[in-house]
């Protein structure tokens, strides 16, 4: 059986290798020509834990190839961006989902298979997708099938997630379904949920607005424990004891592709009643606003003048900086221009990114940890003594040890160094 795959990034990469490695004849496709060029070389474009060493099996088997172009296969399935639009519905943006279907058209037959991976907006596949579709002549459900299969993965462990998660299956008609499933339990080993189209989009961006509300209720949360001189980390902790809480932890914002994107997607369509998710979404959002009115005010108390920023991803131990608040906060602060403003990444190579830690902070007054990254629990490696101010501002309340002459700050002991006097506002 053969599978085209369109989309060869985070999820359509590592999704057309496990078809490859599970026997499928599998064609990659994507239009990026730097992301065919590294493939073509044999190395991935992305970091991804055991990534490497699958692709380099199938590739050598020759089960896996890629193009620029797609080719008549069995199932197509389509795993591009889905953005939201800029303005204020921020709605979902189909253009990349529908080009890849359009892309598709001329190698499509009946019998086929078409699956979108990529998340959409609720009854996206009904009214947008299936008419493309049915303007063709193809009957869905009887002479085409096609069906909502979204990918539920964490990146970091993309390869095990996605054959031992639960598998989201919504069909536009029951024969859809089934014939998506029939593809997806050749290596899913988790449970396979059937439901229709419409059910599956919802239940996918409700996952991920699940997460953010909840985030969104530990940063607001930390506002108040800072406003009451109260430790929000002890808070959370002894509160989620409780066999029936669990508050998320605070951090400078929400990113990524999905949590930061996936709940606009909900608002857009219902913008008067999801005003708990949008109330959420501004929270979040405006988080970064607020960290960086806390650099502003540590830097102003000791008369500082370099800032160096640990980690510039969305999350940890990932190279992915789409949506991401440290970014964000990195931006804003060089746009300020008052400091001088490094950053260090060890999961990140760009022009602007310190390679040496500790040329990142030799002479800076504050080190600001924005990413979770492992390399940043433990900073037993970094020369505190030749910073000029040994400060350290933990965002994400992940660092266990630091030299004992450093200040180490973070959201739970934040109001023994910024008074509660107004002093910290949402905009900056």
């Amino acid at each position: 059986m053969k599978v085209c795959i369109v989309g060869l990034g985070y999820i359509g990469l590592p999704t057309s290798i496990i078809f490859a490695q599970s026997g499928f004849e599998v064609i990659g496709v994507d239009i990026n020509p730097a992301v065919i060029q590294t493939l073509k070389e044999g190395r991935v474009p992305i970091e991804e834990p055991g990534l490497q060493t699958v692709y380099d099996e199938v590739r050598n088997k020759g089960t896996w190839k890629i193009s620029e172009t797609p080719e008549a296969a069995d199932a197509f399935i389509i795993a591009v961006p889905t953005p939201f639009k800029k303005g204020e519905t921020k709605e979902c943006d189909l253009s990349y989902v529908k080009a890849a279907l359009r892309s598709l058209l001329p190698y499509i037959q009946e019998g086929n298979l078409i699956i979108v991976e990529s998340t959409i907006a609720p009854r996206s596949m009904g009214d947008e997708i299936k008419p493309v579709l049915e303007n063709e002549g193809y009957v869905i459900g009887s002479t085409l099938f096609l069906a909502h299969c979204p990918e539920r993965v964490l990146p970091g462990k993309i390869l095990s997630e996605l054959i031992n998660n639960n598998r989201l299956i919504g069909g536009i008609t029951p024969s859809c379904t089934e014939r998506a499933c029939q593809l997806y339990q050749t290596f899913v080993k988790g449970e396979i949920i059937k439901t229709d189209a419409k059910t599956a989009e919802m239940a996918k961006v409700m996952e991920n607005t699940f997460r953010d509300v909840n985030i969104a209720l530990a940063n607001e949360l930390t506002k108040i424990c800072h406003e009451l001189n109260i430790n929000v980390y002890d808070v959370i902790r002894i509160a989620n004891k409780h066999p029936r809480v669990n508050i998320h932890q605070p951090g400078p914002g929400v990113g990524g592709h999905c949590l930061a994107v996936d709940p606009y997607f909900i608002v857009s369509k219902s913008p008067q009643t999801a005003k708990l998710i949008s109330l959420s979404r501004e929270i979040n959002s405006t988080m970064p606003d607020y960290v960086t009115n806390i650099i502003l005010h540590l830097m102003k108390e000791i008369k500082g003048s370099v800032i160096t920023i640990f980690g510039l991803t969305y999350k940890g131990n990932i190279d992915d900086i789409r949506e991401s608040p440290a970014l964000s906060i990195y931006k804003k602060l060089m746009a300020l221009g008052t400091y001088e403003i490094r950053a260090y990444d060890p999961h990140v190579s760009m022009p602007f990114v310190e390679s040496d830690i500790n040329k990142a902070v030799v002479n800076s007054d504050l080190i600001v940890v924005l990413t979770d990254h492992s390399e940043f629990i433990r900073l037993s490696g970094v020369k505190f003594s030749e910073m000029n101010h040994s400060r350290v501002f933990d965002t994400k309340g992940i660092v266990e040890w630091v030299d004992e002459t450093v200040e180490l700050i973070n959201f739970g002991n934040l109001f023994e160094f910024i008074k509660r006097e107004g002093e910290l506002q949402d905009g900056a």
